[in-house]
């Protein structure tokens, strides 16, 4: 994150002073180079697992961010590909990252909580984007993605087992949360961003009430924890007729 092709502290620290839009206008030029980049081989492992299930014609990206989500889709739609942000600076980043030779590549500023688009996607992804969504705001962004799909079109996203509360990950987690959820408590604008209020066990019945069913497809390649569970699973929730 601090090197020479990252954003230094003093960086961070103004960007997490930020709102989120702002916040992600400046991270922009230097975003690839941070671990909030969602990793390749996660990118990767979803590609596969939806090549497995698809075909899929017009895909989006919900949250594109740079476009890594969009680069999946191209590898996995045949007509058509979108990704929409409503942060500016990620959009041109992204114009300027991804070429396609397979479907048409179309970018879209606007809020993944106000889709504009009607009922044209067989299939939408998103990585990394939904700790910026507090759980009270996923009904509506959920019922905003069955919106836009076809009947019978899926939603598709990554979802890695939680850190145990005895493993180091599990307090650095829970450490940053408390930390944001101070600053936004005492600082405006806002910056929605916590890693562990997005449960499976919650958002598996909001995508069921917003009209989805529901499978989970394990990821192989992330291997299994101690008492035999998937590291990593690939929700993918088709809308109902």
């Amino acid at each position: 994150m601090f090197s020479p092709e990252g954003p230094s502290l003093r960086e961070l620290a103004v960007q997490a002073l930020s709102s989120v839009e702002h916040g992600y206008d400046l991270l922009a030029p230097k975003f690839d180079h941070t671990p909030f980049r969602t990793p390749a081989a996660l990118l990767d492992a979803v590609a596969a697992m939806l090549e497995r299930i698809g075909p899929f014609d017009d895909g989006l990206d919900v949250c594109c961010g740079t476009g890594a989500g969009v680069e999946v889709l191209a590898k996995v739609c045949q007509e058509s590909v979108t990704g929409v942000d409503f942060s500016t600076g990620m959009l041109d980043v992204a114009r300027e990252r991804v070429k396609s030779g397979g479907p048409r590549v179309s970018w879209v500023r606007g809020d993944a909580r106000a889709l504009p688009f009607t009922s044209a996607f067989d299939l939408v992804v998103s990585f990394g984007a939904f700790g910026h969504f507090l759980p009270r705001e996923l009904p509506g962004l959920f019922a905003q993605v069955h919106s836009v799909l076809r009947p019978g079109g899926c939603f598709a996203f990554p979802v890695v087992a939680p850190p145990r509360p005895t493993t180091p990950a599990y307090w650095m987690l829970s450490g940053f949360d408390a930390v944001m959820k101070v600053r936004n408590a005492v600082w405006r604008p806002p910056f929605v961003m916590y890693y562990r209020d997005f449960q499976l066990g919650y958002v598996r019945p909001e995508l069921e009430r917003a009209g989805f069913e529901v499978d989970l497809h394990a990821l192989p390649e992330f291997g299994h924890r101690g008492d035999g569970s998937p590291r990593v699973r690939m929700v993918a929730a088709r809308r109902l007729p």
